[in-house]
């Protein structure tokens, strides 16, 4: 999917396919999760950010590549190093600019900002004016929110569905 494929490179591949790569032509490519990323990709990934250029599966043709990498990870720098989870050599080309955001749950006033975000999202969606019960985000700002902002949206939107009106958050999964 990073770098797309040739017609006829294995079974199935039967239309040429644009990768990641080259579909953010002049943009950003976001790879959340980097540190999964197994590591034969991640000398690939490498040639690509040293050269600007990579080749599709099964070609053989070089095409530049202009992109903007944004990586993410849920893992501190230093773990990712010592445990060995990204080449270090990728991993210095990559932290060019480290932005260190800590979860959730050391955030209180970022979980009612989108608490009321992801709400407000599906009332307009909905065509809704639904609205969190007086002591709801209360609680959410006592949760330690393992999962981050997905569990805050998920939890958001899994009450949305569950109230009527008035929207009382279920911190159960």
């Amino acid at each position: 999917e990073l770098f797309g494929y040739e017609r006829g490179a294995f079974t199935g591949a039967v239309r040429q396919h644009q990768g990641y790569f080259e579909r953010a032509a002049g943009g950003t490519l976001l790879l959340d999760e980097i540190t999964e990323m197994p590591l034969d990709l991640q000398t690939k990934m490498l040639r690509v950010l040293e050269t600007g250029r990579m080749v599709r599966v099964g070609g053989t043709e070089e095409i530049a590549v202009d992109v903007r990498i944004v990586t993410a990870s849920n893992h501190p720098p230093e773990a990712i190093l010592r445990d060995r989870r990204l080449r270090e050599d990728l991993f210095y080309r990559l932290a060019v600019f480290v932005v260190r955001l800590p979860p959730l749950r050391r955030r209180g006033d970022d979980i009612d900002l989108l608490a009321r975000a992801f709400l407000q999202r599906l009332n307009d969606e909905y065509g809704t004016h639904k609205r969190f019960d007086p002591g709801t985000l209360a609680l959410a700002r006592a949760h330690s929110w393992p999962g981050n902002v997905r569990e805050l949206r998920n939890c958001v939107e899994r009450s949305f569905v569950l109230c009527d009106e008035v929207v009382v958050l279920d911190l159960q999964p």
